[in-house]
């Protein structure tokens, strides 16, 4: 009888659900409003998707705007007028087509902002660069100006260059080249904000600042991650020694300082007043009592030749044995040249080998030179010399 009951109940709903009369019930409303529900959320989650789908558009507009606009403001328009690292004003007429460098320095960085083929004379002693047999051998056979003791005038003006690049050591030759008529720019990348300086300058005076931009980033995508990975880190006493002795050293002014402590190291040098490598004395050495001695990359001794010196014994740096020199088959990392940062995170290998394992900054130098002077580094064979 109940089952007849439901029977007839339900033929009574389909009746009067396909005549479409009466009132709906429960059941039916509440999948009806369902229904109509999830047709709404639908439309909203479509309306949804399309305004995320309008705004990712927008987006990518405006970046595509923004790269215009940053393309647009990185290429120069001439004449520029650049303020050179000694504070001259120096009008640039022309995007220079050819030019000289009297520094290596400056050299390795026109070479990185890629115009090795613009360079018309270089620094003597060219042969002598690995990072030039390396990126650029077809620059060491150009006419040489000479040093910045011995400066070539007449050589470098028979050249007829659109620009000359001198250290800020050669500011006296500049009014006689100026007399002459050529254009010369002076660079002083004594620390890490000077060099900085150095490659947004040399960017602008030759059209490349789109290079130089990617190198200044180079630099901050590397800072980032060692500082992160070094923080909290205990950080030991290094004394940097220079190229023609171990009791030559760079103290705070100097921009191996820099490299240090970026690589959570304290300048055992810091309470040294001079500019430049400073001598010291055997006893200033055992005084400060480094906890590493870290040797330049063009140095004139070997690390067996400190460790062996009976005069350091008792220096915490020659008993651990915590005596390295900076690498040099490509070139010297411990000097302000556009790949310095590489310097510091090899150093923190060196210091800190838990923490930051020498694969950090491998990786990163065969991005480096790969990149930017078109070469993969041979980074198994750190030393041209055998120590």
């Amino acid at each position: 009888m109940k089952r007849t009951l439901a029977i007839l109940l339900t033929l009574t709903m389909l009746t009067v659900t396909a005549c479409g009369g009466g009132s709906s019930s429960p059941a039916e409303t509440t999948a009806a409003a369902g229904a109509e529900s999830a047709k709404t959320q639908s439309a909203e989650a479509e309306n949804a998707e399309t305004q995320s789908a309008e705004a990712e558009n927008a987006e990518t507009k405006a970046n595509e705007t923004e790269n215009a606009e940053t393309a647009a403001a990185q290429s120069i328009t001439y004449p520029v007028t650049v303020t050179d690292q000694i504070g001259r004003e120096v009008t640039i007429e022309k995007e220079p087509e050819t030019l000289v460098s009297g520094y290596y320095i400056s050299t390795s960085l026109l070479i990185a902002l890629g115009l090795k083929d613009r360079l018309t004379g270089i620094e003597t002693k060219a042969g002598s660069r690995n990072i030039y047999h390396l990126s650029a051998p077809e620059i060491i056979g150009l006419p040489s100006v000479g040093t910045a003791k011995e400066f070539d005038l007449e050589g470098c003006a028979a050249l007829e260059p659109d620009l000359i690049v001198l250290p800020a050591k050669l500011k006296d030759v500049i009014p006689s080249l100026e007399e002459l008529g050529l254009t010369v720019i002076a660079v002083n990348p004594e620390d890490k904000a000077l060099l900085e300086e150095a490659v947004t300058l040399l960017g602008t005076a030759t059209n490349t600042m789109d290079r130089a931009a990617s190198l200044l980033a180079f630099h901050d995508e590397q800072l980032e991650p060692l500082t992160a990975a070094l923080s909290g880190t205990d950080q030991p006493t290094v004394c940097l020694t220079g190229n023609s002795s171990f009791l030559s050293v760079a103290g705070p002014a100097m921009y191996q300082n820099s490299l240090i402590e970026q690589a959570a190291g304290v300048n055992a040098a810091s309470d040294i007043t001079e500019d430049y490598w400073a001598d010291i004395s055997y006893e200033q050495l055992l005084a400060w009592n480094p906890d590493y001695i870290i040797l330049a990359a063009d140095a004139e001794y070997s690390v067996d030749s400190v460790l062996q010196d009976e005069n350091l014994r008792g220096c915490k740096a020659v008993d651990n044995g915590n005596v390295y020199q900076f690498p040099n088959a490509i070139e010297a990392w411990d000097s302000p040249v556009p790949s310095s940062i590489l310097g510091s995170m090899w150093l923190a290998s060196v210091l800190h080998g838990d923490t930051y394992p020498e694969d950090n900054w491998k990786q990163a130098a065969a991005d480096y030179y790969e990149t930017f002077y078109s070469f993969t580094p041979d980074l198994d064979n750190l030393y041209t010399d055998a120590e």
